[in-house]
């Protein structure tokens, strides 16, 4: 086997010695590379992959993809459009744009900490992150869609920091929540597809399985704020 220690060999063309009227290889080590001298890539999404909650770097700064709805351009599938809301995490303002199919865009240099959620006040969220045990609020117009989901011992919850401060918060994809308000169930429509509305613990209203009653804990996708149905034990 080779020593992966040992650059490789590159073998050159024959040449005659001057002095002894032989042919010989001639043989060179290739040259050692800093590794400032190769490129590192990064993963980019398409427009096509600009899914809710996804971060990307669009005009020098964090922007996460709030709402997207794709539009057919013309007949070919090329020409599709991608409308998209993004939010700013910095300064909280919110673009509507339209992207074409096939754009590319960076994703945003930010960093993700598991955090705790604490305690609300009239206009913040407090939490802390679950490895320093720093202490830091988000306002709450910042984090009003993910508010919706937020309750004391919430798993799998970590905060968007950029540049070291923290700027935004990410979900698990589904949180166990209890009903606390909603009519009461109708025996024999589990089979229906019908639903009513219903209040959760964190105040979020929901449409629910019109047999499913008051007190029921819930799995619900915080992408989309749906119920799945019924919680797993």
């Amino acid at each position: 086997m080779c020593d992966q220690n040992v650059p490789p060999i590159w073998w050159l063309p024959r040449e005659r010695n001057s002095v002894s009227g032989k042919e010989a290889r001639i043989h060179s080590v290739a040259p050692v590379r800093e590794p400032s001298d190769y490129l590192t890539f990064r993963a980019m999404y398409s427009s096509s992959e600009l899914k809710k909650g996804v971060i990307i770097d669009f005009e020098g700064g964090p922007h996460i993809v709030e709402t997207t709805h794709a539009a057919s351009g013309g007949a070919r599938a090329g020409n599709m459009i991608y409308r998209v809301r993004i939010r700013n995490l910095k300064t909280g303002q919110r673009l509507d744009k339209n992207f074409r199919a096939n754009e590319m865009f960076p994703p945003a240099d930010v960093e993700k900490r598991p955090v705790q959620f604490l305690y609300d006040e009239a206009e913040v969220t407090h939490f802390m992150d679950s490895e320093s045990y720093d202490q830091f609020a988000l306002s709450r117009t910042d984090i009003a869609w993910e508010h919706n989901f937020l309750v004391e011992g919430l798993e799998d919850l970590r905060a968007v920091f950029y540049n070291d401060s923290p700027i935004g918060l990410e979900l698990p994809a589904t949180v166990a929540l209890t009903i606390t308000e909603t009519a009461p169930g109708v025996k024999g429509n589990s089979a229906t597809s019908r639903n009513k509305p219903a209040k959760l613990e964190t105040g979020y209203e929901i449409q629910v399985a019109e047999h499913i009653e008051q007190g029921t804990r819930i799995s619900v996708d915080t992408r989309t704020g749906e119920c799945l149905g019924r919680a797993k034990s």
